[in-house]
């Protein structure tokens, strides 16, 4: 590999790393993907989802979260992210429902 190949692949490493360590500053939005599963086993993924607020599930609900944004996530059991059991979901984990209990409905975003 030239000298000139590394120099402009360590330029952009170091740019990307820039970039994200700015996005993220900005409280907008959590760097990463959130994935996660339905109950009618629909993979969906979500790319930079915001911090803000509450966020709505699919209706028929969640199943399985994957958690590999940079931020920590709650999910809840009802559509308007109150209410009792909750589960914390850490960066870069995951979790499943266990079985008879009901889905994930909505999530927020620890920030």
């Amino acid at each position: 590999m030239s000298v000139r190949r590394r120099l402009t692949t360590a330029t952009g490493a170091v740019l990307l790393t820039l970039a994200v360590a700015g996005c993220s500053g900005l409280g907008r939005t959590a760097v990463g993907t959130l994935s996660y599963e339905t109950q009618r086993e629909l993979a969906v993924t979500l790319t930079s989802p915001s911090v803000r607020g509450c966020h709505r599930l699919a209706p028929s609900g969640v199943t399985t979260v994957v958690n590999n944004t940079l931020v920590d996530v709650v999910m809840y059991r009802t559509r308007d992210c109150k209410g009792e059991n909750s589960i914390y979901v850490p960066t870069n984990s995951s979790n499943r429902i266990a079985p008879g209990t009901l889905p994930w409905r909505s999530y927020s975003v620890i920030h």
